[in-house]
């Protein structure tokens, strides 16, 4: 499992190191925005790349004496450093674009390898989120499925990027710096989905489904009267379920555990990496909740 997420991991460190550096020669050479904000993102791209790398790498790491619930929320504070890189992509970007409208200076330069670095970053974005895509969903990482969000978008991005060349191969030079402020939005809104995913598992809110996945199951055991004091959080890949059941009083201590015990396999049966604590008591009137 840690060498398939962290070869696909590498594998984006990789891609955006070639896709930075082709971009940025293409760009500086053409003067084209597009592809300057376009490699300016790739840059951002490969940073966040290699922190999703080293996240994923050190997430996996077993519980120690220090850190008692795993260290998975590594992959949720890279989330959040992606967030941070998207959103200073976005003020150089939308900053430069806005200074090229209002001043009237465009310098740009439509060449063939205008249109080969564009269309080579689109084929290269969709195959690598495709893939990290695959690989966040079979392990739960939120690391690598903000990676792979981040790459989709660097395909809608570059589309805009291509739609400005061949506006601007037809005389209409603004229209480069539209779509570099076509970029910028497209960016913004990719970085508040990011963030405030990473920001609510930074701060324990507890994750959507969850608890309706719990409840369904505790209904299928007339055993239990009622159950209360749900404590859902998440950290990386895994999940953590905290809850109180009150029993039948006929029921023995063994047969509570057994219960217990046949509650917690089928949660962590159907939500993958949890770990489940029940706290359960004895029905009376005293304890109704």
């Amino acid at each position: 499992m840690k060498n398939e997420k962290k070869n696909a991991a590498f594998f984006s460190v990789i891609a955006a190191t070639l896709l930075t550096g082709f971009k940025f020669v293409v760009g500086f050479v053409t003067g084209s925005l597009g592809i300057l904000s376009e490699a300016l993102h790739s840059a951002l791209d490969l940073l966040a790349a290699v922190v999703t790398f080293y996240a994923v790498k050190l997430s996996d790491k077993p519980a120690d004496e220090e850190h008692n619930y795993g260290h998975g929320k590594i992959e949720n504070l890279s989330a959040l450093v992606e967030t941070v890189l998207l959103f200073v992509t976005c003020i150089w970007i939308i900053y430069e674009a806005i200074n090229r409208l209002t001043s009237g200076t465009f310098h740009i330069e439509v060449t063939i390898w205008s249109y080969i670095v564009v269309i080579f970053s689109i084929i290269i974005d969709i195959n690598r989120s495709k893939m990290l895509y695959k690989v966040a969903k079979k392990y739960n990482s939120q690391a690598l499925e903000a990676d792979a969000l981040h790459f989709s978008t660097d395909i809608w991005s570059s589309v805009v990027v291509l739609l400005g060349l061949i506006c601007a191969q037809f005389g209409i030079l603004w229209a480069d710096s539209v779509a570099a402020l076509g970029v910028a939005v497209i960016i913004l809104v990719v970085a508040y989905r990011l963030g405030k995913r990473a920001v609510d598992v930074l701060l324990d809110k507890a994750p959507a489904g969850i608890l309706q996945i719990v409840s369904d199951i505790i209904n299928r055991y007339p055993e239990i009267i009622t159950a209360h004091d749900f404590k859902i959080r998440s950290s990386g890949a895994d999940t953590f379920i905290k809850f109180n059941i009150h029993l039948h009083p006929e029921l023995t201590v063994y047969q509570a555990h057994e219960l217990c015990d046949k509650l917690e396999k089928e949660i962590n049966l159907l939500i993958p990496r949890s770990e489940t604590y029940i706290h359960s008591e004895p029905h009376n009137e005293n304890n109704e909740k």
